[in-house]
């Protein structure tokens, strides 16, 4: 279930990808308030947009712009939203995105393709291990690509792994949908209650949330740890809600593939520059078929490297690889540049941890402090010593690590309104 567009060269997928922009520059200037309002404040004709390069004319839209005009992202009548979600809020407010009929036929298309990417068919039965209520789009999007894919679908939700395991036994999914680190639960949980993970039937888990694998599409700690003790494939997934777009792993697991029928994907730098080839920028997308809130230009703020070779499946896309990091969490602490994906991979390779959150703030000459929160059953400064040891030799710095107790940890990682875990507090001052 490889799309034709997929397999096109990169010419004729850029020359798509024009008629494509063509249209929705078209669309935008008729029914979006927010991009009406920015073509007549930069004296913009979108007439004169006729290729990708020509995108560098427009102005980007930022997260705090989506916030502070939300409402004048809509581009149809109220009677034509079918679904209303919202953004996590990972990093400010949470942003309302309205859905119509045309938006779910994308969304399910979308996840379809994504899964057949990663490998599932109509034959096989997934396992569905994040939330489809509390307005998330997520789970509603794995739920509508499994049924357009044909696959079958258990919804079990998040946690629980008493459930999950009923579930696996009773049902036998080949595919499960979950957090990487929820896994490492189903697996003690197996230990601890004789299941024999080798006859569960489950042949590959579909990860989000969490990164599995290094810039060099290695298996990260977190992944070696699952995959050491039970034997199935893992596929890295990257999406967000103001998206409405996934780029999933192939079989050759080299980065997520992008689906261009769905949305452009640039990499700019922090003036807003296409970063040469190779080089780390902020992902900046603009959605193609959204009839809703579709976005142009819109800076997600996540950091990532492209990669334009080509791949064994059959498919000439542009690759992301893992992300590196969030630009708004990036951080500078005594002249290094950290994020913090790479701080979760140190704590990741210690057993001994069994929850942790990262809080960053500034210090009294308003530079960045970084205090690790950890619980742990073993307490000691053995411990301490052997995990700053290692910040030291994988990142050549240690921040300050705190032992604290479990439920004080997992009490700051869920907020009440929150849909998954919070795994970085940034305490820091921003200016206004």
């Amino acid at each position: 279930m490889i799309p034709k567009i997929e397999q096109a060269t990169s010419q004729d997928i850029k020359r798509f990808q024009e008629e494509k922009l063509k249209d929705l520059l078209q669309y935008l200037n008729k029914n979006s308030p927010y991009y009406q309002g920015i073509f007549k404040k930069h004296h913009i004709d979108v007439n004169t947009i006729n290729s990708l390069e020509d995108l560098a004319k427009i102005p980007t839209t930022t997260k705090d712009q989506l916030q502070q005009y939300n409402n004048d992202f809509l581009c149809v009548e109220k009677n034509k939203i079918i679904d209303y979600v919202t953004t996590s809020g990972t990093l400010g407010d949470p942003v309302t995105f309205a859905l119509t009929d045309n938006d779910l036929n994308r969304l399910a298309y979308n996840e379809a393709i994504s899964f057949a990417c990663s490998g599932v068919t109509e034959n096989d039965v997934m396992q569905l291990m994040t939330t489809i209520d509390r307005r998330f789009m997520a789970g509603l999007a794995y739920f509508l690509g499994a049924r357009k894919l044909g696959a079958g679908i258990i919804r079990v939700g998040a946690g629980i792994p008493e459930l999950q395991w009923d579930s696996i036994l009773k049902f036998k999914p080949t595919y499960l949908i979950a957090v990487p680190s929820f896994l490492l639960k189903l697996i003690e949980y197996a230990k601890q209650h004789d299941i024999d993970l080798k006859t569960s039937g489950v042949k590959g888990a579909i990860c989000i949330g969490e990164p599995l694998r290094n810039q060099d599409f290695s298996l990260n700690t977190l992944a070696e740890k699952i995959t050491s003790q039970w034997n199935i494939k893992l596929f890295s997934t990257y999406a967000s809600t103001e998206m409405n777009t996934a780029f999933n792993e192939c079989e050759k697991q080299q980065g997520g593939h992008h689906h261009p029928e769905l949305i452009i994907a640039e990499i700019l730098d922090e003036n807003d520059q296409a970063v040469p080839a190779n080089h780390v920028g902020e992902l900046t997308i603009t959605t193609l078929g959204v009839e809703g809130m579709p976005l142009l230009r819109f800076k997600t703020g996540d950091m990532v490297q492209a990669h334009t070779e080509a791949c064994g499946c059959g498919r000439n896309t542009m690759r992301l690889g893992p992300v590196v990091g969030r630009k708004k969490q990036m951080i500078k602490y005594k002249g290094t540049t950290l994020y913090p994906p790479a701080m979760d991979n140190i704590l990741n390779d210690f057993n001994e941890v069994e929850c942790y959150i990262i809080e960053i703030s500034n210090n009294n000459i308003c530079t960045d402090e970084i205090c690790i929160k950890i619980a742990t059953k073993t307490p000691s400064d053995k411990l301490l010593s052997r995990i700053k040891d290692h910040f030291r030799a994988k990142l050549r710095v240690s921040p300050k690590i705190e032992i604290h107790d479990k439920k004080v940890i997992q009490k700051l990682q869920f907020p009440i309104m929150s849909r998954k875990p919070v795994m970085v507090i940034d305490n820091r001052k921003t200016d206004s």
